[in-house]
This record gives C-alpha cells, structure tokens and sequence, in this order.
C-alpha cells in the first residue's frame, strides 16, 4: 500500500510516545517519523513488555513492532495485547533494510550481534558470511555491542549506524528485498472512528471442543466478513491451551459479528482503527 495515497488516520496528539530504545531502532524511527511529539518528548525503554507496562499505567501512547513480512508476528506484542487492558488505535508500514555494520572489514569479523528477528530476516547472507551469531534486545544493542567488542560487527538500520558512527560494509542483507514491518499504535483508550479500515480480535476460548474454531471462522464467513490474519499464541496458564488474534477488514457487520462470539466464548476487542500515513 502507497503511503502517499493512503487514506491518514486522524492522529491523536499524546504527551509522550514511547518505544523500543535505545535510539536507532526502527520503533525510534518511525516514532520520529510519525511526528506525533517532538523528538525529546519519545520515551525510548528496553524492552516491548516494559513499554506496554508503561501505556498501561497511563505513561503515554506507544508505538511497537506488530508483525513482519519474513520472521512473522512479534510475540511480546500480542502477548502485551492480551495482558493489559491496552488498544491498537492505528498501524503504519515500514519498509525494512538491514545493514552490516562494523568497526573492522568483513574478513576479520568474528561475532555478529543482532536482534532475533533480524537473524531471521538476514539468515540467507549470515549463513554464506559463516560467523556466529549473538542475539540482543534489540537493533541498537546490536550496534552497542559490536562496538565495544574486538572483530565484532552488527546487523542494524543506516540510522543506528549513522547515531553509532559504525561504518556499514554491507547494505541491504534482508532475505526479501520487499521485507516490511507492520507497527501498532497502542493506547490505554480506543480510537473513535465513523469509517474504520480494520478491527482486531482476541478469542480466548472458555471451553474445548470439536468443531469450535470452525464455528468461530464461521461467524465472519456467514457475514462476507474478511479474516486479514488468523493466528494462535500460547495462553501461558497451561500446556495445550491457546487464544487467537484476528484481523478483520471492517464492515457495518462486524459489530453483529463480535457480538455473536460472544455467545461462543470469551472476545476482548482491541480495536477498530486506520492505516496512518507516514511522510518518507
């Protein structure tokens, strides 16, 4: 989807924006880039469960990575969804390129840190290089840590490298040169939309039984409702035991649709929302 013909969200000033630090991580820069708050007012914490604590306790909005068009949906995230009383109020894309950064030339590198997903993202060009891998908490560790480590380099974004001052040796080392990263906006509040582009669902179901996802998918199918993505996670009370997330395009029927999954089992609604564009 073109970021210039997209249909903008109207956009909610918070008083803070917190994200995924430390600075030169995608979260920082498409916090930059939305221009919600000025650049000093972005709160950058180390860790996505630390920042969804933090919307919860009524510290501001935040903006965290949701999913990726490579390594796939971002488990802090939706474990944070289904944890706090927290709703999406809005998703943006960006488009992703890893670059391999270092201090020393490629030959002579014998660590490379980067953030789990990231080594998902770049599998095809680490396992040609034959270096092993360090994960971190995220892109800017990455750069963190390479620097401060002996024949080290780091798989970071140009803008970790410019903050960093690591010269980049290789660019572009993404598996696909497409690779795109959906990010959320969440809020302790939801966003009031006459016209919503999309809706997202938590299903925890209350009982187990045979036919049951069918008869959750058949609620949509019955209303010519659209399922974006479908996609289960561990509950975390026990073994076997699992919720699901659901995306939906939205439609007058999804109201009708939400309310008879109730009868079904246990729905939390996280909101219904728009696609915010984002200035290159």
């Amino acid at each position: 989807m073109n970021d210039k013909t997209a249909k903008h969200a109207p956009a909610r000033r918070p008083e803070r924006l917190i994200t995924l630090g430390p600075q030169g991580t995608f979260s920082h820069e498409m916090a930059l880039r939305m221009n919600l708050v000025k650049p000093e007012e972005i709160v950058l914490l180390p860790t996505i469960h630390g920042i969804m604590d933090a919307v919860a306790r009524g510290e501001g909005d935040a903006i965290v990575p949701m999913e990726n068009s490579e390594a796939g949906s971002v488990g802090e995230t939706l474990d944070g969804l289904s944890r706090h009383p927290l709703f999406i109020t809005g998703e943006m894309y960006m488009p992703i390129h890893h670059n391999l950064a270092s201090l020393v030339e490629l030959g002579k590198i014998r660590v490379i840190y980067a953030h789990p997903q990231t080594h998902e993202q770049c599998s095809e060009a680490i396992e040609k290089w034959g270096v092993p891998v360090i994960h971190t908490s995220s892109n800017a560790s990455s750069a963190l840590e390479a620097k401060k480590t002996p024949n080290a380099g780091a798989l970071i974004p140009i803008i970790a490298a410019g903050l960093y001052h690591m010269p980049v040796l290789v660019r572009n080392t993404e598996n696909n040169p497409s690779n795109t990263t959906r990010f959320v906006r969440v809020s302790l509040t939801p966003v009031q939309e006459t016209k919503p582009e999309k809706c997202s669902i938590l299903i925890d179901p209350d009982t187990d039984r045979s036919g049951l996802l069918h008869d959750l998918l058949d609620v949509f199918a019955s209303r010519n409702i659209n399922l974006t993505r479908i996609e289960s996670r561990p509950s975390k009370r026990r073994m076997g035991e699992y919720v699901f997330f659901l995306d939906t395009t939205w439609s007058p029927k999804t109201a009708g649709a939400i309310t008879q999954l109730r009868t079904i089992t246990g729905v939390k609604e996280l909101g219904c929302y728009r696609k915010i564009g984002v200035p290159a």
